[in-house]
This record gives structure tokens, sequence and C-alpha cells, in this order.
């Protein structure tokens, strides 16, 4: 088995929700669950099939977001996997009905930083180990970090 990762294509202004699942109608349900969450949000979902014919299942309604999933499922490469990327909304606007989805097992991150995925290669395919969301940590928060984060949250109207 060989361990490799990845390094997925976040383009700005955008979040990824990445997870596994294991049905193929989980591309048409994730789509409905966008759709109906967030009026406006623009997005685009990747799905790696992982028996049959086993192809990359692509939906979503902006052009550009698609083509970003289909690139980063293809990088991947793992079987019943999936990738949200969305613009003009959070992933707190949609993670939990994603969670809810009756085909979705996991969630591997919701996030907009430089994220690279773990993955495993084997004679039988690819699985994600896990992912590294992110930076390590610099230090401890001190007082103008908090008054910094308070202020991020009201301004994101998440606070009041």
């Amino acid at each position: 088995m060989e361990i490799k990762t990845e390094r997925l294509d976040i383009p700005e202004g955008c979040n990824i929700i990445l997870g596994q699942t294991h049905f193929i109608k989980t591309v048409e349900d994730l789509f409905e669950i966008m759709v109906a969450s967030v009026p406006g949000a623009k997005f685009g979902i990747g799905f790696c099939e992982a028996s049959g014919d086993c192809l990359v299942r692509i939906e979503g309604n902006d052009e550009t977001l698609k083509e970003v999933a289909k690139k980063n499922t293809l990088k991947i490469g793992a079987g019943h996997t999936f990738i949200i990327v969305l613009k003009d909304a959070f992933p707190i606007n949609v993670l939990n009905a994603v969670k809810m989805c009756q085909e979705v097992c996991t969630i591997f991150c919701a996030t907009a930083n430089p994220t690279e995925v773990i993955l495993a290669q084997s004679e039988q395919g690819r699985g994600i180990l896990g992912v590294i969301d992110g930076f390590s940590p610099k230090g401890v928060e001190k007082e103008d970090g908090v008054a910094w984060r308070k202020n991020l949250l009201r301004k994101f109207k998440y606070k009041l």
C-alpha cells in the first residue's frame, strides 16, 4: 500500500465540504440540499462512484465550480467520496443538512483553508485516511485575538 497526499484546489471566496457516502443517488440529494438551503448559493458537486462504471458524477448550478469539483474529485479518486465546492454560502449554512443526508457516512472537513487529503492507494483503489486542514497552531489566543474573533463573528452576522 502507498500513502500519498493530494492538495485540493479551493478558489478564492469558496469553501469545500469533503465527505464519504454510500450510494449513487447522493449527488442528486446533495444538489437538492444545496438549492434548498441557501437561495443564491453557487456550487459544484463531485462524486466518485465506487462500483459499476466507477465514474465521477458531477452536478451543481455553476459551471466554474462544477469544473473545480470535477478536478478535485479526480485528484482524490477514492470510491464513494464527494466534494462540494460552494460560494456565496458557508459550510455552516448547509452542513447539518448534508450530514443528515441518508447516504452520507462521514464528513472529513468543511473549510476554506488550504487542504491536503491523505490517501491510501492499494491494488483495489484509494481511500481517504484523513485531511490536513490549514496550518498548525502558532500560539495561544490572547485578549486582542478574542476581540478579533468576536468581531469577525459579528461581521459575518453569526452573533449579535
